[in-house]
């Protein structure tokens, strides 16, 4: 059975298919239900020998703005709404307890294969972003081997702010952003425009939001021109010269450390967005994170 919050269309004539998070209620977050999907539909292209380019996007101008936190603890295998955990742990007098460490590691370790499977996709990935990439739309929006994006663009992972920096494909945010700017997004949670960086060279293409449908399909034509074969062995050779001079250890010690992330102990002062998620709601929960973690300019 399909998921009609991710889609699929292959053109044959130019060699080139397009996956289109269509989850726009929730600005294209993802479950694992979605990201399953994706990856389904990725598997089909790499097994095309007629296709060439893959061109990832968003529904209705917003690329992705990440994993779904409305049920966090469905990652971990247990999907019943936020609602109804709570409920049936006050039914029952007791507190359901945290998914255990071992459960952490075996989610986790799928979740960053999905990510290492897309970083070394065997055909060309080209990303359409826009509005937001956040969280995992962000990472896969660097992951993509050619990146348009608008200048208005809100990208960051904030959700470093309540599961600590150590979050996320660490090797590819130190490679691909630069030491300085890796550090300064991920020890604060600074979502920042597209934009404000793009004297960095960090994506391809970046470009006014009316653009960026225009430029990405122009950049993904421009791919599928080149020899299938060229390329296969090309995205084999890049993944290569990767490994060995930037991504050791990637394939191990991201999912690790978001495994131990995701189990914090927090102090007194800090804040716990589960916790106060199950108080308020993720809607207000959000709000009052970015409230705790504002610190104003100096003048």
């Amino acid at each position: 059975m399909t998921d009609d919050r991710v889609l699929f269309e292959v053109d044959a004539d130019h060699r080139i298919a397009t996956i289109t998070l269509n989850n726009p209620r929730q600005r294209n977050s993802y479950d694992a239900a979605m990201r399953d999907e994706v990856a389904r539909y990725l598997d089909i292209v790499a097994e095309d020998d007629d296709l060439t380019v893959v061109l990832l996007r968003g529904a209705e101008g917003v690329f992705s703005t990440g994993a779904d936190m409305n049920n966090a603890y469905g990652w971990y295998g247990d999907e019943r709404s936020r609602q109804e955990q709570r409920a049936g742990a006050e039914g029952s007098g007791s507190k359901k307890p945290r998914p255990s460490q071992r459960r952490r590691l075996t989610v986790d370790r799928k979740s960053f294969g999905f990510y290492h499977n897309f970083m070394g996709f065997p055909k060309v990935t080209v990303g359409e972003i826009s509005g937001y990439a956040l969280g995992g739309g962000f990472e896969m929006a660097l992951m993509t081997d050619i990146s348009v994006i608008a200048r208005d663009t809100k990208i960051g992972m904030p959700a470093t702010r309540f599961l600590g920096p150590a979050l996320g494909s660490l090797h590819m945010f130190f490679h691909r952003l630069g030491p300085v700017l890796a550090r300064r997004m991920l020890l604060t949670g600074d979502i920042v425009e597209a934009g404000s960086i793009e004297h960095l060279g960090i994506f391809t293409d970046t470009c006014d939001a009316d653009q960026v449908t225009a430029r990405a399909q122009y950049w993904a034509a421009k791919a599928a021109k080149m020899p299938a074969d060229g390329v296969v062995i090309a995205k084999e050779a890049f993944r290569l010269v990767e490994q060995s001079q930037a991504y050791q250890g990637e394939e191990v010690a991201s999912y690790i450390f978001h495994a131990y992330g995701t189990n914090l102990q927090f102090s007194p002062g800090e804040f716990n967005f589960v916790k106060t998620r199950a108080q308020h709601g993720t809607k207000e929960a959000f709000r009052l994170r970015d409230e705790h973690f504002h610190v104003p300019e100096p003048q």
